[in-house]
């Protein structure tokens, strides 16, 4: 008896499903049978992940590795014979011959469907069993040796074997029955008439045998009658777990009513475990409680502790709140209560660590290693906390790492830039639905130790909005005298950070609050010269980039010149991190050169550079000369460092009117208006017609327009642009200044002073005119910062036109009356 059945296609839906060929599964036996004669010795195996194929069985499977792909392709195109395989462990992703059951079916790739997402669905037909004898090869994809099985079927007429097959048939049409979605294949199963078949249908069928090695073991028994008497067992087991199932399911519909529906998972849940003796809420409670005991911490907390774990166990696992007290008692338990790391502070190890971490910054080691010894001495902790300042990419946050390294700590870090809510801080409420600690307890719990060396990064940067002011939080956290019972909202238990080491660090102070500052130690950390960005490049960026990209030691070398060339022309930062990046990019494109087997010189010359990186981004900031009257080189402070800046006057006919642009604040704006109110009290000093500030107005600029500029120390540099434009003398060639002015003509100190310097340095300027009370800045400024510079020291701004005016005039000079 033959019938087709019309299989449609899992894989299309809605309308494309029409289009899809109809595969016809035949039932004739004379139809499956084939010739074993001239079965090929060895196959092309198709490794199944979660099926087995049985002979007379035609089924689809979705094809997805790349192996898989090739194989079914080149077969299809051919003698579309393979053998289908089941592996043992379907996790595995790329099965080898060790990953392979021995026993397999030859089938016929009937059509091969293209899928969307590039996989592809074969429609295979079982036809024999085989068994494999050896593994011929694995690539491109597996073959082997095989030999084929023969079905040994039990002589006719056989009771026993009638017994059985009429059972499989009974408790399969049980089980159809306790699952409704099994019910559409109950007319197929009622016209089958093959014995063989029959087994293999209902053994196969994902939906009644579910589990892929019992499906494996019917497959493997050659005998019928013990393969019928496999199925019967498989299927029994099936029927009982089915019947538990919905016995459970109706035990927990009677008990919880039409009312409460909702907890209907949770029950069920529950009348499961009760089935299998034991409730993981019971067993991870009495884990909790073995963990406690094995925690450091005071009687008082282990009181409190017990009496949350009580308040856990009064709960019914179903609701909410049992998880969320549930993960508060295992933060509890995650929380370091009195263990500490052993310090190993040696004073020497820690100056080499520090040394071969980072290259200058002597001033701020030598104040680490102060700190250190001061932890050794007295194992006291309560000292002021350290601020690292300065520009970004100079080292502050690694420095931080590399103190933990010295003492042998933990090392966590935290991130404040862009914080706005005190809770992050302090924690949230336990009250709060998505409550949690705040991220210094969150970090306490990543070191896992209670004495960490904690990076409190950007500190300048915390904002404060209607949910609180996280840098007032901090003060307790930063407070010597008050984080020994430092208090949060979450944990709602007292946590003793005296021990802990915090280290701040900030681009601009002006930003943090008094009281903030009042509690650290700021220590200022300066930008590089070019000459120790050199030897930073050649000590740790270029080494650390070139073993991240693969490249051998020696492959590629770096000059002084290259490197000093990638600095001016790519780079405009006081610290490395750019220029880290460019030596990235360098490395990537030899990596490049190295993988496509391209020779390569070592030595990386200046054409080399531009032509990895470009055309070079930044010019040289260089003194313009004295040729102009009104033009003055001042020097400014930035976040980015130390840099030169123009100011630049023009007079024009017509009423005394000063124009200010280039972008300036308000102070620097009034910087403007005092020199020019001192020039005019004081133009008869200077030679000028008073007429003169009625019949001009005055044009002051600074260059760059787009960059916003403050500050008060373009004072001085103001008043000797408008002294000399107004009497068209030169200004001194070679020279810069800063420093801030007062109406009654005193010049006042300024920041920033070796930022400046170095600018001063880069643009070619040997002398640099400051004030007085500066002279002690440049005091404690290392000499190879200043060699090859000379200091004008000043009191008044008539000190400053005494020198820094010529008596020459500028050539072409303007008459003013």
């Amino acid at each position: 008896m033959a019938i087709d059945i019309k299989l449609r296609q899992k894989f299309f839906d809605g309308d494309e499903m029409e289009n899809v060929n109809y595969i016809p599964l035949s039932l004739d036996e004379n139809f499956l049978k084939i010739n074993t004669k001239n079965l090929p010795d060895s196959l092309p195996l198709l490794v199944l992940r979660n099926a087995v194929l049985f002979p007379e069985i035609l089924i689809p499977i979705t094809v997805g590795r790349e192996k898989s792909i090739k194989l079914v392709r080149e077969v299809y195109s051919e003698s579309k014979i393979l053998g289908a395989v089941a592996q043992f462990d379907f996790k595995i992703d790329n099965p080898t011959k060790d990953d392979l059951n021995k026993v397999g079916t030859l089938a016929h790739i009937i059509k091969i469907l293209e899928m969307p997402d590039g996989a592809i669905t074969a429609v295979l037909r079982g036809l024999n069993r085989f068994e494999i004898k050896n593994i011929i090869r694995e690539e491109p994809y597996i073959v082997a040796n095989v030999e084929y099985l023969k079905d040994e079927k039990p002589d006719l007429p056989n009771e026993n074997y009638d017994a059985i097959i009429s059972s499989i048939k009974d408790i399969t049409w049980q089980i159809m029955e306790q699952s409704p979605m099994l019910r559409d294949i109950s007319f197929i199963i009622k016209n089958i008439e093959s014995r063989s078949f029959l087994i293999s249908f209902i053994g196969s069928n994902p939906d009644i045998t579910r589990n892929v090695t019992d499906q494996q073991s019917l497959l493997e028994i050659n005998n019928l009658q013990e393969r019928a008497l496999k199925l019967l067992e498989i299927l029994q087991k099936e029927l009982k777990q089915i019947e538990i199932k919905n016995d459970i399911k109706s035990k927990v519909l009677n008990e919880i009513g039409h009312q409460q529906r909702e907890y209907y998972l949770h029950q069920q849940m529950k009348t499961i475990q009760d089935e299998l003796g034991g409730s993981p809420a019971s067993q991870e409670i009495t884990e909790l409680r073995e963990l406690a005991k094995t925690k450091k911490w005071s009687a008082e907390i282990a009181d409190f502790f017990e009496k949350e774990t009580a308040k856990l166990e009064r709960m019914h696992p179903g609701i909410g709140e049992f998880s969320v007290q549930l993960n508060y008692l295992q933060l509890l338990l995650d929380l370091p209560w009195n263990e500490y790391t052993k310090d190993r502070i040696n004073i020497k190890k820690a100056k080499k660590i520090l040394n071969e971490d980072h290259y200058g910054l002597e001033q701020v080691k030598d104040r680490i290693l102060e700190y250190l010894a001061v932890i050794k001495l007295k194992n006291d902790l309560k000292s002021p906390i350290m601020c690292l300042y300065g520009p970004p990419g100079i080292g502050k946050t690694s420095l931080g790492k590399s103190v933990a390294r010295a003492i042998g700590r933990k090392f966590g870090r935290i991130s404040l830039g862009g914080l706005h809510d005190e809770a992050e801080i302090r924690g949230h409420r336990k009250t709060y639905i998505g409550a949690m600690p705040g991220r210094i307890m969150q970090t306490i719990r990543r070191c896992k130790s209670a004495n960490p060396v904690i990076i409190l990064d950007e500190i300048d940067k915390i904002g404060n909005d209607f949910r609180g002011d996280p840098a007032s939080a901090l003060l307790e956290v930063l407070d010597p005298e008050q984080n020994s019972a430092f208090h949060d909202n979450y944990i709602d238990l007292n946590f003793d950070l005296s021990k802990t080491m915090f280290i701040t660090t900030a681009n601009s102070i002006s930003t943090i609050s008094s009281a903030l500052r009042d509690r650290m130690e700021m220590i200022p950390m300066s930008g590089y010269l070019v000459e120790e960005k050199v030897e930073i490049a050649k000590r740790h960026l270029i080494p650390k980039q070139l073993e991240l990209h693969g490249i051998k030691e020696g492959t590629v070398k770096f000059d002084n010149d290259v490197i000093v060339t990638i600095i001016e022309s790519y780079t405009k930062e006081s610290g490395v991190r750019t220029l880290d990046k460019q030596i990235a990019k360098i490395a990537r494109y030899y990596a490049k050169q190295i993988a496509l087997s391209e020779t390569i010189k070592p030595e990386i010359s200046k054409q080399k550079i531009a032509e990895i990186l470009g055309v070079p981004r930044f010019t040289k900031d260089e003194y313009q000369g004295n040729d102009f009257a009104g033009v003055v080189t001042g020097l400014a402070w930035t976040e980015l460092g130390g840099e030169i800046l123009f100011v630049e006057t023009s007079l024009s006919k017509g009423k005394g009117k000063l124009t200010i642009t280039g972008n300036l604040g308000e102070v620097m704006k009034e910087s403007a208006l005092l020199a020019l109110e001192y020039i005019k009290s004081h133009a008869s000093q200077l030679k000028i017609n008073s007429e003169a500030f009625e019949k001009w107005d005055i044009h002051l600029h600074v260059p760059e327009g787009a960059i916003p500029k403050d500050g008060p120390s373009a004072g001085i540099t103001m008043t000797t642009a408008l002294a000399s434009i107004f009497t068209q003398r030169k200004v001194r060639k070679g020279i810069a200044m800063t420093g801030e002015i007062t109406l009654r003509g005193k010049v006042l100190p300024v920041g920033g002073i070796k930022e400046k310097i170095l600018a001063a340095k880069r643009a070619g300027i040997n002398e640099i005119v400051l004030s007085k009370d500066n002279e002690k800045d440049i005091s404690e400024i290392k000499p190879v910062y200043i060699k090859g510079l000379k200091f004008h020291y000043v009191d008044t701004i008539s000190d400053v036109l005494n020198f820094a005016l010529l008596k020459e005039k500028v050539k072409n000079a303007m008459k003013i009356e």
